[in-house]
């Protein structure tokens, strides 16, 4: 299966978020000239052990970290790099992260001039004391500011990132929360669930008792709110986080739904050339020496086999509208007792969860391939 999927991460953050589990290296002065050449030098490696020969692009993720850290500059040099060993025209849907705070009006120009046609910004709140909490450097209306230099380059697909299940003693108002973000009419709402990842500043805080996450009852409350919210609004909601207006889903992260191939570059990034997945090793130090001494930066690969297949079909397709089909009869009398209780409905022949059911996703999948 020839990859026509690309992501590049960019590891570099001013600070590091407190529930952030991604492979991250907090710098007031990134070394983006560095990076450039460990990302060429990776994929040119890539290429060398016969991975793919030319990528034909239909999809570019340029992920963080922070992306808007590179600078004016940075993507276009990024493309040029690319260029050696991957095409793409201008329908390739190219996807860029940015933080409210580093997104000006001079870099989106920047952008949209090299290309770039998708933003991503990460909102997370609008409420001063949980970003304040979260360690994020843009006050309230920073979201509101990136958004109006986005529409001003030119940008006409704009997503952005909230965080819901806060700790309530932040008395962060989710609704209020949602009327801002509804107010900046973007394309494209990705909506996250706060988790405590062991590793985090925040999972240390759970662990020693500083801080209590909240309870099933209010983390539910506040998802299926969203939900009608978002698609009264006109949203549809296309995958258990994600809501885009008509024909603005990412075209990329479907792409990881339906299981096709993809390239991942940079530290922590993971690659799916089926049958094989792999992943880079995480620090940014130890990912730049390896590919500089002509080494790939592999942590480690895995061959999915067929029953992992089986399963990673079952979460795959119950995560998205598209729905899960082929079921057996065992799995078809599991799944009538689910709508029954309102966890998913029959499309034609298909099986899709429904909100309520989006909330049970994980224990649902295992249920239903055990049923197989």
């Amino acid at each position: 299966m020839t990859p026509q999927h690309l992501y590049v991460h960019v590891p570099f953050c001013l600070r590091r978020c407190s529930y952030c589990d991604f492979a991250v290296s907090a710098q007031r002065e990134p070394p983006i000239a560095a990076w450039l050449d460990a990302i060429e030098r990776e994929l040119e490696l890539r290429s060398h052990a016969r991975e793919f020969e030319t990528l034909a692009l239909r999809t570019i993720y340029v992920g963080g970290g922070t992306p808007s850290l590179l600078g004016p500059g940075g993507m276009a040099e990024l493309a040029r790099r690319l260029r050696r060993f991957a095409a793409w025209d201008a329908d390739a849907e190219w996807t860029a992260e940015a933080n409210p705070e580093t997104f000006t009006h001079e870099l989106a120009a920047d952008w949209r001039e090299a290309g770039v046609n998708r933003i991503s910004l990460g909102a997370q709140t609008f409420a001063a004391a949980a970003l304040s909490w979260m360690g994020r450097l843009h006050g309230p209306d920073g979201p509101a500011k990136a958004l109006s230099a986005a529409r001003d380059a030119g940008f006409d697909n704009v997503g952005l990132d909230l965080i819901f299940g806060l700790p309530e003693r932040l008395e962060r108002d989710w609704s209020a929360d949602l009327d801002r973000a509804l107010v900046l009419a973007p394309e494209h709402l990705s909506l996250y669930g706060l988790t405590a990842e062991p590793a985090t500043p925040l999972g240390r805080w759970v662990k020693e008792g500083k801080e209590v996450m909240p309870d099933e009852e209010r983390y539910e409350a506040e998802y299926l709110e969203a939900v009608e919210r978002l698609s009264v609004a006109g949203y549809a909601h296309y995958e258990v986080s994600n809501f885009a207006r008509p024909g603005r889903a990412s075209r990329h992260n479907r792409a990881y739904w339906e299981g096709a191939a993809w390239v991942g570059l940079g530290p922590g990034a993971h690659s799916y050339l089926p049958p094989r997945r792999s992943w880079n090793v995480r620090d940014w130090a130890e990912y730049r020496d390896r590919v500089l001494a002509g080494t790939l930066p592999e942590e480690s690969r895995e061959t999915v086999d067929a029953a992992g297949h089986a399963l990673e079909r079952t979460w795959l397709g119950l995560r998205t509208t598209v729905g899960l089909g082929g079921l057996s009869d065992r799995q078809r009398e599991m799944v009538r007792t689910w709508c029954d209780r309102g966890w998913a409905r029959w499309l034609d022949d298909r099986i899709m969860l429904t909100p309520r059911g989006w909330l049970l996703l994980d224990r649902l999948v295992v249920e239903l391939d055990g049923a197989a």
